[in-house]
């Protein structure tokens, strides 16, 4: 039993931030509204704001390959797709 109370204890850390009144009644609404605690929406929103700086470095260090790299489509393979589809009126 006091193993998993220290293992509950040690998988979370405790801090205390300031954010400006509006910031603050928005994370109330959204843990009433998901039935979550605040301190789980501010986990939430550094999660996702982490997620989508990572894409962007993705991209970022894809397009940098792709300006060194010939991206283009080969002539033949671009010919021989065009003619696998399907002749439809515009």
């Amino acid at each position: 039993m006091i193993f998993s109370i220290a293992v509950v204890i040690l998988s979370y850390m405790k801090t205390a931030i300031s954010v400006p009144n509006e910031v603050f009644e928005l994370s109330e609404r959204l843990a009433k509204k998901f039935k979550v605690s605040r301190s789980k929406i501010f986990a939430m929103g550094v999660k996702k704001l982490g997620e989508e700086h990572d894409e962007e470095e993705i991209i970022a260090n894809i397009n940098k390959v792709c300006e060194k790299v010939d991206t283009s489509i080969d002539p033949i393979l671009f010919k021989m797709a065009m003619l696998s589809l399907p002749k439809d009126e515009w």
